[in-house]
């Protein structure tokens, strides 16, 4: 075999070091399929937008003007029996209620299109302040400490509770790519999990990185929750999707559901632990 010239031998050795030192590839994201543990009935009528669990068999969920005339609101319910013990409309007459989460006793509810977020007093659901932010409001959680906020773009924002002002950003990517269309949120053990409008998967985000570490494929519950529609005589229409999203520390699972869905699950994912309460 013929040699190269010695004038070309530097060069091709640090070619040769480029491509040895080049990066691998980021691998793509693991998919996780939930496993159902529970069943508990949920409101066929309700459009959800947001949803948490509040301890002792009861969780908060903020609901969208549904198609079937279900005004936008917020309620108190039975986690086992589905049973609606306290609700409100939003408070902003023709606006659409979205995301709701509650931190140090206050529900906080977001509207889409208005730019108006209410603070709710968590038992009763009355009305205490308002708070204007530019754009919409799509998903909201909490880390114990701010609120977290999507608008249906790839940017997710944190917010002070007290003045509802931006403290910081992050825009999420998965394998490079800007992920849009984060919906519901909610805040697990240092991860942000994020419903992805339209589709049937989940988002799990590294809330300091915005990369995507996990997809949750929910296709199993939206595939239950069409025929159960299909069974009741009201087939699912194309933005009946998944959204929904509660840790039951607990128990370390999730409640997930969707819009207009007879049906709340709770499931088990790999990674999520349960929690023993605070004394």
């Amino acid at each position: 075999m013929r040699l190269p010239p010695s004038f070309l031998l530097p060069s091709l050795l640090l070619l040769f070091a480029a491509v040895s030192a080049a990066p691998a590839p980021a691998a793509a994201p693991a998919t996780l399929k939930p496993v159902v543990v529970a069943r508990y009935p949920h409101d066929p009528e309700a459009f959800t937008e947001g949803l948490q669990y509040l301890g002792a068999g009861n969780y908060i969920e903020s609901t969208g003007d549904g198609p079937g005339g279900s005004p936008s609101g917020v309620r108190l319910t039975d986690l086992k029996t589905g049973r609606v013990q306290r609700q409100i409309r939003t408070p902003l007459a023709g606006a659409f209620g979205e995301g709701v989460t509650v931190l140090g006793g206050a529900a906080y509810h977001l509207t889409w299109k208005d730019g108006v977020a209410f603070a709710l007093d968590a038992h009763t659901l009355q009305e205490f302040q308002r708070y204007r932010y530019k754009g919409e409001g799509w998903g909201l959680t909490t880390d114990g400490q701010q609120l977290i906020m999507s608008d249906g773009s790839p940017v997710i924002v944190w917010r002070a509770p007290k003045t509802f002002a931006v403290t910081r950003s992050i825009t999420v990517t998965a394998n490079g790519q800007a992920v849009k269309n984060l919906n519901e949120l909610e805040y697990v053990q240092g991860q942000l999990y994020a419903n992805i409008w339209l589709t049937d998967r989940i988002a799990r985000i590294d809330p300091q990185t915005g990369k995507v570490t996990a997809w949750i494929d929910v296709s199993r519950l939206t595939r239950e929750a069409s025929a159960a529609a299909d069974k009741r005589g009201r087939p699912l229409t194309f933005d009946d999707v998944a959204n929904g999203i509660a840790f039951v520390p607990e128990r370390g699972t999730l409640l997930l559901t969707g819009k207009r869905w007879t049906t709340l699950f709770e499931v088990r994912l790999p990674g999520v632990k349960a929690e023993k309460p605070a004394k």
